[in-house]
């Protein structure tokens, strides 16, 4: 949706689903936020110089046993935003927000054109810019806050009454603004380019330029208020929907009623009887609510539908490939590259698991199954923060610094609780405070590798927030980069340091998975999304059609060595972005390929290589992600890129069968 528009709720950046549910997200953005400029509605995804305490400390090589007393999780402050839902700096900032909206519209509604044409047009529309900025920062705190407080628990009937009644009163509000961007679009170019000569206005080059790539896609005044407001009982109303049933579900597991998140980890125990029964459950619940997953999913492909048509856009895909700035050919070659790579890497993959196991296939509830020569045991909290924070040291000081302060100043929501949403998140608020990350962290070794990812989006969240917040938010093409290079930082340092043979291959086989999961699964992701909203266009899709789809997409990526049984027809339903950021999933493809070669540019540069790694994640949005490239050597356009990211997995699997 073009940025005239209102924001859609923004979700949280997380991995969708990769790690059979440990990542999902309740998500976008993610991740850096969606590159959006209008005022936020309720957000829910992920700065300041952070004290000087990196982590430091031998990292553990393998899983620690349980302690008799684990440390307690942490939960987030949220208090950096508001005291409480019910706090008066609350109500306060509401009214203010309504008052600059309104007082906003009427110093500059109708003048654009005329004013920034006349002498001193470019400090005037610059004066104007930053009053919009500053509105955008106070909704962004407002919305972020009542997204979290509902993300932290999505069924306590007071906190889903305050995230409804914040994200109206954003909505109504932020009416008064919709005219700023698209007047400014209609401003002739030449006043404009000349106004931007104005250092003032100047500074806001990239946010303007980059706005008016939309143009093309605008709508009358009147039409986008409309949408604008249609949206709360529209959209928004199926993405909370969707939110607090799938809060809601309950599993039912060896006797216990289990929320989804404690669930979806069962499916990676030790004891195969025990992964079968999660599965089992998970899909009994789900068959029994097909329908009202059926009608949001429904609903939401024809509202996307309806908007992409009202506007030009062409492919089912296109408004995301515009929102992220990045050419549709891109993509396409994107995903032909991993389609094209199925047979040399899940499809060989879980071949070799399955030889692991004695068995010719695994049944689909064993894809993430721990390997029978992996180090048992659990991973307390204080030993993933040190590998984290120890791997993060290595590569750059700064990076730990900033790091370490989500868990020194309680940016970090860590226990399972119930109600809770499912996977994990980095939310970046607004600039004028901080980001906050949501994990449920259960002790599993993928866990540590979702702090590590969390941490890397948290990291670039800080230093992207002194652009403000009309150029903070990172396009979603580099909002996985940091994340991903997290993760690998990470995996590379516990690899290095670990000398037992069979756990280096469990490590090596760990993160190969990983790997796949991201690339591949979020590629059959996309396929299934666009499957769905093309077949859409031409009438309503049953829970059985969706399935189909579902079960066609999970075959082709997964390979003949996973067995696909009954009841996995469904398990399409809890992908929360799917229904949040609509074909958002790509992007974590895009990002590992692209963090592969970003990674060998590290391991063969010279000093400096750091430095250049944090000036691109501190540019934001500034940017295009070509521009952010270019001073490590990389060209996403060439079309052999994709193929040397996905040569670095097939690389690991060689390394793997050599291993036996």
């Amino acid at each position: 949706m073009p940025k005239s528009a209102s924001r859609r709720v923004a979700k949280p950046s997380a991995k969708a689903s990769t790690k059979t549910g440990a990542k999902t997200a309740a998500k976008a953005a993610a991740k850096p936020a969606a590159k959006k400029n209008a005022l936020r509605i309720v957000a829910k995804t992920s700065g300041k110089a952070p004290a000087r305490k990196a982590g430091a400390g031998k990292v553990a090589t393998k899983p620690a046993k349980t302690a008799t007393k684990p440390a307690k999780l942490p939960e987030w402050n949220l208090a950096d935003l508001y005291p409480a839902i019910d706090a008066p700096e609350v109500a306060a900032d509401l009214d203010k927000l309504d008052a600059d909206c309104a007082s906003f519209e009427v110093d500059y509604k109708g003048k654009l054109a005329e004013r920034t044409a006349q002498d001193g047009g470019g400090a005037w529309l610059a004066g104007a810019v930053k009053r919009y900025e500053a509105i955008e920062d106070l909704a962004g705190r407002l919305g972020s806050y009542a997204g979290l407080v509902h993300a932290g628990d999505s069924v306590d009937p007071a906190k889903s009454k305050f995230y409804g009644d914040v994200s109206e009163r954003l909505t109504a509000a932020s009416v008064h603004l919709l005219f700023f961007t698209l007047e400014l679009n209609r401003v002739d170019d030449a006043v404009l380019e000349q106004a931007m000569q104005t250092p003032e206005l100047g500074h806001y080059r990239p946010w303007i330029e980059d706005l008016r790539k939309d143009k093309p896609y605008q709508l009358e005044d009147r039409v986008e208020q409309l949408f604008h407001e249609k949206s709360q009982t529209g959209y928004g109303a199926f993405n909370r929907l969707f939110d607090q049933t799938i809060s809601a579900l309950r599993f039912k597991v060896g006797g216990k009623e289990l929320a989804i998140e404690p669930t979806l980890n069962m499916l990676q125990d030790r004891t195969p009887a025990t992964r079968k029964t999660a599965a089992e459950a998970l899909a009994k619940t789900f068959k029994a609510n097909e329908r009202t997953f059926a009608l949001i999913t429904n609903t939401l492909a024809k509202d996307k539908e309806i908007s992409d048509r009202w506007r030009g856009f062409e492919d089912v895909a296109d408004s995301r490939h515009l929102n992220n700035r990045v050419e549709r050919e891109v993509v396409d070659a994107l995903v032909a590259s991993v389609r094209g790579a199925y047979p040399k890497l899940s499809h060989r993959y879980y071949k070799l698991k399955a030889g692991w196991f004695g068995k010719k296939k695994l049944p689909y509830w064993d894809r993430n199954a721990p390997l029978p020569f992996a180090a048992t045991g659990t991973i307390d909290w204080p030993d993933a923060r040190n590998m984290v924070l120890t791997a993060y040291n290595a590569f750059s000081p700064e990076m730990a610094q900033i790091a370490e302060r989500f868990f020194t100043d309680r940016w970090i929501d860590a226990p399972v609780r119930p109600g809770k949403a499912p996977g994990a998140f980095s939310h970046p608020t607004t600039p004028s405070a901080h980001p906050y990350v949501l994990m449920n962290y259960q002790g599993k070794p993928r866990d540590v590798m979702t702090l590590a990812h969390e941490l890397g989006h948290g990291v670039h969240q800080v230093l992207a927030a002194k652009n403000g917040a009309l150029m903070a938010p990172t396009p979603l093409t580099l909002a996985e980069t940091a994340s991903v290079f997290g993760e690998m930082l990470t995996f590379r340092r516990l690899l290095g340091e670990t000398k037992n043979a069979k756990q280096r291959q469990a490590l090596l086989a760990g993160k190969v998975e990983d790997m796949i999961n991201t690339v591949v699964r979020q590629i059959a992701f996309y396929s299934f999304e666009r499957a769905i909203h093309t077949e859409r266009r031409s009438g309503e899709l049953t829970a059985q059609r969706i399935g189909e789809i579902w079960l066609s997409v999970q075959g082709e990526s997964l390979g003949p060595a996973i067995e696909i049984k009954a009841g996995y027809e469904n398990y399409w339903m809890y992908i929360p972005h799917f229904i949040h950021s609509p074909f958002y999933v790509y992007a974590y493809a895009f990002g590992d390929c692209l963090v592969n070669s970003l990674y060998a540019v590290y391991e063969h540069a010279q000093e400096g290589f750091a430095e250049r790694y944090l000036a691109m994640l501190s540019a934001g949005g500034t940017k295009h992600y070509s521009e952010l490239l270019a001073p490590f050597g990389l060209d996403a356009k060439d079309p052999s890129f994709w193929d040397g990211g996905l040569s670095v997995i097939a690389g690991m699997i060689d390394e793997l069968e050599a291993m036996g």
